[in-house]
């Protein structure tokens, strides 16, 4: 276990923190140095579990509840993590939500809500961040292999969002490069979380796919996000990174 703390006297800011991959990515962020704010809707049990054990630790973190729907709501927190921890270096957006359909049967209201999450909330709290950081800030969205790779019917919109979120890293980079922030887009194939558990209905056929057939852990992309808020990874920008265990090989 590393016991580096090449965060120390960082503050990041994690959209979407209180369970899954957010959760492990604020455990990490808050054990390599930095002091954590972190957000979350319905979960307010999860979102205290993991300031409680940053704080045990002897860290430091609060939890935001922020509905990622919600334009100002995001807005305010970043402000309010900026107005507790003095400042923040590294923006993780992290909230994301998946709704499977055929597009014939696709809702509207499926669209809205998974566009709102998905792409409106990384590109607000990405506005918002860059407005506060300084040089050597980071922005890390994590986005989906399934951006370049849907094997399975039922998955456009979902799709479609995580491409959208992978464009707009090329593009705020180019924005955010000539004042030494960076912006990088994780990609992670299966993970075993809430939202696609290692043992639920999708599994074995995902675990055919990929030249790793296990689903990953979400400590590994939390590990992938720390190096990438680290100050090793400095000459990294505008990429769109797998860790999906050889799924898009």
């Amino acid at each position: 276990m590393s016991t580096s703390k090449t965060l120390e006297g960082k503050v990041a800011f994690i959209q979407g923190g209180s369970r899954g991959i957010g959760a492990a990515v604020a455990l990490r962020l808050a054990r390599d140095g930095a002091s954590v704010a972190l957000t979350y809707v319905a979960s307010a049990a999860g979102a205290l579990d993991v300031v409680q054990t940053i704080e045990a630790a002897g860290g430091r973190a609060i939890a935001i509840q922020a509905d990622s729907r919600d334009e100002q709501a995001i807005r305010a927190a970043i402000h309010h993590t900026v107005d507790t921890f003095g400042r923040l270096d590294i923006l993780v957006n992290n909230a994301g939500v998946l709704a499977v359909a055929p597009i014939e049967e696709f809702s509207i209201e499926d669209l809205d809500r998974t566009l709102d999450v998905n792409v409106r909330s990384v590109v607000i709290a990405s506005q918002e961040a860059a407005r506060v950081m300084g040089e050597g800030g980071r922005i890390i969205t994590i986005g989906s292999t399934n951006a370049e790779r849907m094997p399975f019917a039922g998955g456009s919109v979902y799709a479609l969002s995580k491409a959208a979120v992978a464009g707009f890293t090329k593009g705020l980079a180019r924005d955010l490069g000539p004042r030494g922030i960076t912006v990088n887009n994780v990609q992670p194939g299966p993970v075993d979380t809430d939202m696609n558990p290692d043992h639920g209905d999708f599994a074995d056929s995902l675990k055919q796919l990929m030249a790793l057939p296990r689903y990953g852990k979400a400590e590994e992309i939390a590990s992938f996000v720390a190096y990438l808020a680290g100050p090793e990874s400095g000459y990294i920008t505008g990429a769109n990174l797998m860790i999906d265990g050889g799924f898009s090989a």
